[in-house]
């Protein structure tokens, strides 16, 4: 069923862990007649059937789908929503990221190396000290405003953010700085509130500031993902703080997920990402002004407009990085030109020196 390029003889480690999940999965379900429990859940099954391969396929985790489908369409505590995304994402990203490892597929290791050190630090310490601080509404508006901005950063920026062709320096002591501090800042902030997002930061930082192929930066996004959850699903079983129905859903989704988010690995390596992008970048923009909607009552005008301005400085964060990586850009293109390689194009199609006076 998937393709065993790049890969050898190592798609054996994905095969042995998706059969001893499904084993595991049979043996709770069956054996201990919790079969019940996953079919009365099965409208999350359904909508983890897209979760799972957008998680695969885009830098958005599953939980970028479970968390507005259980807070927003079934009007479910957001702290719900968090847990949820831990414990499916502990099963969809780990498969993914085992079949991407895998397949050998090249991911921006420094970067990647100094996000798995800030979150495997920060990430506990925020779930365990900032995120019991954090009302419910204000999870709710954190995780509308990053993705909703996010979403809009793609509607008007995918032309150029596909046409990156930098495949990243493994041994970059910048991006490793980078990705200490995002995987740090993220870790004790979104992931720990909302069960998502560092995804999306590691990500952002790869494609705007350090340029990188998409064919790089989006799995390197799911395996900093799915490292998060499996620290999360740790931190709460040890901490024994779970919100209630997390276990039902995840009995619904987790067979789903297993083969979902690599199956999203596969098609986008046929199909490109830039529809898949285009789609879940909507429904980013979508759940913003849902939510904006939904809590319009307790926000009032004051409280929407603060959230407008909020999604507006996080566009601003994103191209203040973009106007970083392109001097960064420029200055790469000028040391391959002085070391006597080709003067190359921008990514984007264009002369770097025009894109850098663009950023102006």
């Amino acid at each position: 069923m998937f393709s065993k390029r790049r890969s050898g003889s190592f798609l054996w480690v994905w095969y042995t862990g998706l059969a001893l999940f499904y084993a595991v999965w049979a043996l709770v379900v069956f054996g201990q007649g919790k079969l019940d429990v996953a079919l009365e859940h099965w409208p999350m099954a359904l909508a983890m059937a897209f979760g799972s391969y957008a998680a695969g396929s885009t830098p958005m985790g599953g939980g970028t789908v479970g968390f507005p489908v259980l807070v927003l369409l079934f009007d479910m505590p957001a702290s719900l929503g968090r847990d949820f995304s831990f414990a499916v994402q502990s099963i969809g990203m780990v498969s993914a990221s085992l079949y991407i490892l895998a397949r050998r597929q090249p991911l921006a290791w420094a970067m990647l190396r100094g996000a798995l050190m800030g979150a495997l630090v920060a990430t506990p310490a925020g779930i365990l000290l900032f995120a019991p601080l954090v009302p419910d509404l204000w999870v709710k508006l954190a995780f509308a405003i990053l993705w909703g901005s996010f979403g809009i950063l793609h509607l008007y920026r995918l032309r150029e953010i596909t046409a990156h062709d930098h495949t990243g320096d493994p041994d970059c002591p910048l991006d490793f700085r980078v990705g200490l501090l995002l995987g740090g800042l993220a870790g004790f902030s979104a992931v720990a509130v909302t069960g998502v997002g560092i995804d999306m930061v590691i990500y952002a930082a790869l494609v705007l500031l350090s340029r990188v192929d998409l064919k790089v930066a989006i799995p390197t996004s799911v395996v900093i993902m799915a490292f998060s959850s499996v620290v999360g699903v740790a931190v709460k079983s040890l901490a024994g703080d779970w919100q209630p129905d997390v276990f039902g859903n995840w009995l619904a989704a987790a067979p789903v997920v297993a083969l979902g988010a690599p199956l999203g690995v596969l098609v986008v390596s046929l199909i490109g990402r830039r529809p898949t992008l285009l789609v879940v970048a909507l429904l980013c923009v979508v759940q913003f002004v849902w939510t904006c909607v939904a809590e319009r009552a307790t926000l009032g005008v004051t409280g929407i407009l603060a959230a407008i301005v909020a999604l507006l400085l996080c566009l601003a964060g994103f191209e203040w990085l973009r106007t970083l990586g392109l001097r960064r850009e420029a200055r790469r293109h000028s040391r391959a030109r002085r070391a006597g390689g080709p003067d190359k194009e921008s990514p984007a199609g264009l002369p770097v020196a025009g894109l850098a006076m663009e950023s102006r």
